[in-house]
């Protein structure tokens, strides 16, 4: 039955994808800037992977995404704000997850990087996010994703 429901789930996901409309405005410029800049590119997601793999490869963003690491099937407990897909991507990049920086648009991304041990940028993609996200302690607050691409190409 849960096999049945994580099917169901992922392609509900997948068919989302194509109603989602455009990335985040500077989504697509902040992660080409990392790719440029040298650094690895994780996509790590409560979202199964498929889906994140489909809307990747529907904007032409797959070339820059190094991994994936979606939705640990079958164990909602391993999500975040559980520390484990981020630990799992890093390991999985040969990286020490204290050396990654999680760009994330939730509490529970900010909370998934604090368990982790790794910096954490927290996207206030709506306005009661910046205070949610001070409280949590991220590293840094910002509203703008290109700020992120900017940042990354004068870095």
């Amino acid at each position: 039955m849960v096999q049945k429901i994580e099917q169901a789930l992922t392609a509900a996901e997948v068919r989302a994808v194509a109603l989602a409309g455009q990335p985040t405005p500077g989504a697509a410029a902040a992660l080409q800037a990392a790719r440029s800049a040298g650094r690895g590119v994780a996509v790590v997601s409560n979202n199964s992977t498929e889906c994140v793999r489909v809307s990747l490869e529907l904007h032409g963003l797959e070339e820059d995404v190094t991994k994936i690491v979606g939705r640990p099937s079958e164990q909602p407990h391993l999500m975040k704000p559980n520390p484990f897909p981020l630990i799992t991507t890093a390991e999985q990049m040969h990286i020490d997850v204290t050396s990654c920086t999680l760009i994330g648009d939730s509490l529970t991304d900010i909370q998934a990087a604090h368990a982790a041990g790794a910096t954490v940028i927290g996207y206030a993609n709506k306005p009661h996010k910046a205070d949610q996200f001070t409280e949590a302690q991220a590293d840094v607050i910002t509203e703008d994703m290109q700020a992120i691409a900017d940042a990354l190409t004068t870095a």
